[in-house]
């Protein structure tokens, strides 16, 4: 089928900031779906809202005719372009992109767009900012409403970024545009709903960028993989950019946690059998910025058929024989997996899965110097042993 559909970024100026191809692409359409926002900014017989609740369905019913989608900016930064391109073939559509929020902030402030973090936040969690902060950062991201720049100034205070410099702006490129600047600790006013921010991050510390992060970062009952111990399980998971992970037996989500902050586009699925230490790793989870940490409740054998495939999985405790026929079972070739044990029982299970299937075994032992009478000695924890393999 040829070319049917144009994906038209429009920004507040409206028809007056449109290029001469996107405005032929205009006159061309019988039909012109968008926001009313948006439809009001043109005068034609075909305008259409998109439906509420948001569906793409309606346009494609009208496959092969000339038909134009109206979207904010640049169709491809969380705009309906990417929607529209997976669902459609390459050589059905064509975008004619306007110019997006942060190439607007950019501009406004002289900032270099390669050396600043670029966020969506209108559709998602402040918390999502947590990797991000450290000081001398500069973000840009977009807004729900007039309301969040409150929220994102409390947030930044309440993790030690109070001094940050938050320049927040309204109407970008349009009549109505106001930039005004803030400390994130003021007290800031209700702005209008069409906001984006730009943060001059100050204050505070930022997460480490390496496996390992400290204990006290986790709200915890015990039931923790420790620091050390993590640090060699990450290095022996090895995660990529878009991997999924299992955690079973997540505890307090330190594992899954740190497999998320390694990447932006990675996931993972927890099962703690506890509700209490689920609870704790979902809190966590928020806390340190990856609230898409899925976990669930249950045993892990008998969610195990539930899960989508992953790409490595670890146990940090409660593997038996059954659990681990099972998941050797149900995993495909390539994934990893690597188990903890501490128990004598775990360990022979260890080594008798690694004589049978592979992989290599690891015992790691660890000792903190600590008061000895008036002097000071090695206190020793329990050894663990850790089997990685690839299925």
């Amino acid at each position: 089928m040829s070319e049917w559909l144009s994906i038209i970024g429009i920004g507040e100026n409206g028809l007056k900031d449109l290029t001469e191809a996107s405005r032929e692409a205009l006159e061309r359409a019988e039909v012109i779906f968008g926001s009313p926002r948006h439809l009001a900014m043109v005068d034609h017989p075909g305008i259409t809202p998109w439906p509420v609740p948001f569906s793409l369905s309606p346009l494609l019913a009208l496959r092969g005719r000339p038909v134009a989608a109206l979207v904010s900016g640049d169709p491809f930064w969380h705009g309906a372009g990417g929607s529209l391109a997976q669902e459609l073939p390459a050589g059905e559509w064509r975008a004619y992109p306007g110019v997006s929020v942060p190439s607007l902030v950019a501009a406004r402030l002289g900032w270099r767009l390669e050396e600043v973090t670029c966020l969506g936040l209108h559709a998602a969690p402040l918390e999502q900012l947590r990797r991000h902060l450290t000081g001398g950062a500069r973000l840009i991201v977009t807004l729900r409403d007039g309301t969040a720049p409150s929220a994102l100034a409390s947030y930044l205070t309440s993790l030690g970024f109070g001094p940050s410099v938050l320049h927040v702006m309204e109407h970008l490129g349009g009549p109505k545009e106001r930039i005004r600047r803030h400390a994130a600790k003021d007290n800031l006013p209700v702005f209008e709903n069409l906001v984006s921010c730009a943060i001059e991050v100050r204050g505070g510390k930022g997460l480490p960028q390496v496996s390992g992060l400290a204990d006290d970062l986790f709200d915890r009952d015990g039931q923790i993989t420790k620091r050390p111990i993590r640090a060699l399980a990450l290095s022996a998971l090895a995660p990529r950019a878009g991997e999924l992970l299992w955690d079973l037996g997540a505890g307090s989500g330190s594992v899954g946690i740190e497999w998320l902050l390694s990447h932006p586009r990675n996931r993972a699925v927890g099962v703690e059998r506890s509700p209490g230490r689920a609870a704790r790793a979902r809190a966590n989870a928020h806390s340190l910025g990856v609230p898409q940490f899925d976990i669930r409740e249950g045993s892990a054998l008998e969610l195990l058929p539930e899960l989508p495939a992953p790409d490595a999985v670890f146990i940090g405790g409660g593997l038996d024989a059954a659990l681990l026929d099972a998941l050797w079972a149900s995993l495909s070739q390539a994934s990893r997996i690597v188990a903890h044990g501490v128990t004598l029982e775990t360990e022979s299970l260890l080594a008798g899965a690694q004589a049978r299937l592979g992989g290599t075994l690891l015992r790691i032992e660890l000792s903190q110097a600590a008061p000895l009478g008036g002097r000071r000695g090695w206190k020793a924890s329990y050894p663990v042993v850790q089997w990685s393999v690839t299925r």
